[in-house]
């Protein structure tokens, strides 16, 4: 399954710093359809992400009926990315 989105990077302070983009309602709800199959481990659901050019594997966090891509610090200093940027996302879910 491939999902494709604009979202904002925000940032989350606790318990350990983080910067994500929410995965919209709608994406949200298909992905969850699938999750029961390509789940490992409390809900969290492993996807390919790019954003740009910048390519990595990781897992979506379920919250409050949607899905967080967390964004690493590799790929926000690749792209030239910090919290509050718009940034188009694609995912492959595996």
């Amino acid at each position: 399954m491939a999902v494709e989105f604009i979202g904002k990077i925000w940032f989350w302070r606790d318990p350990a710093p983080w910067f994500f983009v929410t995965v919209p309602a709608k994406q949200s709800r298909d992905i969850k359809e699938i999750s029961r199959i390509v789940t490992y481990g409390w809900g969290v659901i492993p996807v390919h992400v790019r954003i740009g050019k910048t390519e990595w594997k990781t897992s979506l966090f379920p919250k409050d009926g949607r899905y967080l891509v967390p964004i690493k610090a590799s790929v926000r200093e690749a792209e030239n990315l910090d919290v509050g940027n718009k940034v188009t996302i694609r995912l492959e879910v595996r």
